[in-house]
């Protein structure tokens, strides 16, 4: 049965610490937090925030470093546990499953760590078919398959008999989704996809995950400080200050926002992309795709 308290925001003030559903709307989320709070120590990272994300949607989670971004998607994928509320992923709500119950969650859920958190010691092939090998389900041949066609589908077919640590941060990233894809998941959760890694590979990535979400149609939460990437991405941007949701809304209704501390992050990423930008004038373009 659908829950009532689980619902999809239209318009968040500061203050709020639950969401609204539009006039005559009652969705089920695919995923979602519902008045979740989390503390390190004395450090409150979450306070009570609550968001959902519709099967198909993306959204963007934004916001300066050490808000909470990436703790939202641990929490999301049972890594770490809620100090209070409910968490949803899959449609179902996770918040006291058992590490044995979230196996079953994470075929269907799965994320993108920043870092691609892939084995140093196999190849990009490898570590694609690590998963499909751990199932037993399919041949070598048929892994193969898998294989190759999820490189293509990311663009790195050349590089399948190469190890990770002759790969550049972007190359590893695409490492990293294909691998996630070869789950065949319904949701994908990306951590930062474009953090270190310069423009026209930031703009490859952006493009990639935009048509996955298209052609798999997957459903996805994406943490960024990109400001670029969440207006390619994004159905919907959360903007995450001082462990609480500042604003939610649509790319373009954040760039309006009259929230001072939103237009001061719009400022200096707007001038981070530009400084950037000009730099990689000098550089060539094949540098990022070079081990």
């Amino acid at each position: 049965m659908s829950d009532p308290a689980i619902q999809t925001p239209v318009a968040i003030r500061p203050s709020d610490s639950t969401t609204t559903l539009e006039k005559g709307e009652n969705k089920e989320p695919f995923l979602a937090l519902r008045q979740v709070s989390k503390s390190f120590g004395s450090n409150l990272v979450l306070d009570l925030v609550s968001f959902a994300v519709m099967r198909g949607e993306t959204l963007c989670v934004m916001g300066r470093s050490g808000v909470g971004k990436s703790v939202c998607l641990q929490i999301l994928m049972g890594f770490l546990k809620p100090d209070s509320g409910r968490v949803i992923a899959a449609g179902e709500d996770i918040t006291d499953y058992s590490e044995e119950k979230l196996e079953r969650i994470h075929k269907k859920v799965t994320m993108v760590f920043q870092n691609g958190a892939l084995f140093n010691s196999l190849t990009v092939g490898d570590n694609v078919a690590y998963a499909l090998r751990e199932r037993r389900e399919l041949d070598e041949v048929q892994i193969n398959r898998v294989v190759d066609s999820l490189l293509d589908k990311v663009g790195i077919s050349a590089e399948r008999d190469r190890f990770p640590a002759d790969l550049s941060t972007g190359m590893k990233r695409s490492v990293a989704i294909a691998r996630a894809l070869a789950e065949n998941p319904e949701a994908v959760l990306y951590d930062e996809p474009t953090t270190m890694v310069d423009p026209p590979m930031a703009h490859r990535l952006g493009q990639l995950i935009a048509h996955l979400k298209v052609e798999l149609k997957l459903t996805s939460i994406v943490v960024t400080h990109d400001t670029h990437l969440a207006e390619k991405l994004a159905d919907h941007v959360l903007f995450l200050d001082h462990s609480k949701i500042l604003f939610y809304g649509t790319a373009g209704e954040m760039k309006r926002s009259s929230e001072p501390l939103v237009q001061e992050f719009l400022k200096d990423d707007q001038q981070e992309f530009h400084f950037s930008d000009d730099k990689e004038q000098t550089i060539p373009v094949a540098k990022e795709q070079q081990a």
